[in-house]
């Protein structure tokens, strides 16, 4: 959404799509989960009295749009896209088949995963560790409005040290806040590495790859701070 508090704001997504394109052009196979909440979050729905059940599908739905969003901004920069939604919808996206999905992949097609996992109660960022697991994905990466994990929030305290490597174990038991618990435990099972960055940094996406910039690794490993 940009600097707005609601909605899309085409050149941020235009902006992204420059970056994913950028690591596209490395020949990197790149799946995205994309969330809603500059649509609609369940969880505010569900706390301003909505039915939860409800307000999650209304959820599910906000990342859909997004992700036609990004899909007409990278196909506008002649990448080539597969939006794939958990929830069926035959006319706007492809229904979740793994075997499908892995496919396109292989001729070089970045695939949008939408609707979250279609199931309520499940956040996004446990959507995107299910499909990283489904489809054998090498690492997470989460793009974040900071760039990395804070022992505390860095918007709200000038003294906030950023982690260059944090544990599952110490993320979970230090409530660091970067994905869920479900999400982060799925990781560890299955041993994915999380690259915590903020896209807001021009080229941060690509220089994850290279091992430079500003970005935190979630894996199992001792704790560092960067001083």
């Amino acid at each position: 959404m940009g600097d707005k508090s609601f909605g899309l704001n085409p050149p941020t997504v235009e902006r992204i799509a420059q970056e994913i394109k950028s690591v596209h052009e490395l020949e990197v196979e790149i799946c995205m989960v994309i969330g809603g909440g500059n649509i609609f979050r369940g969880l505010q729905g569900s706390a301003q009295g909505m039915e939860r059940t409800t307000a999650d599908y209304m959820g599910m739905l906000a990342t859909v749009m997004n992700a036609l969003a990004m899909q007409s901004a990278l196909e506008d920069l002649g990448v080539f896209t597969r939006v794939i939604s958990a929830i069926t919808m035959n006319e706007i996206a492809e229904p979740y088949i793994r075997r499908r999905a892995v496919r396109h992949l292989e001729k070089g097609r970045v695939c949008i995963f939408a609707a979250g996992t279609g199931n309520p109660y499940f956040t996004t960022d446990t959507a995107a560790l299910l499909r990283a697991s489904e489809m054998s994905c090498e690492a997470i990466l989460k793009a974040t409005r900071v760039d990395g994990v804070y022992n505390k929030d860095p918007e709200s305290h000038d003294d906030a040290k950023r982690y260059d490597e944090v544990s599952y174990d110490d993320v979970l038991s230090k409530r660091l806040g970067v994905m869920d618990a479900s999400a982060i435990a799925l990781a560890r099972d299955n041993s994915l590495p999380i690259f915590v960055f903020s896209l807001d940094e021009a080229g941060s996406f690509r220089k994850i790859l290279s091992k430079q910039g500003a970005y935190t690794k979630v894996h199992n490993s001792t704790v560092t701070q960067q001083e």
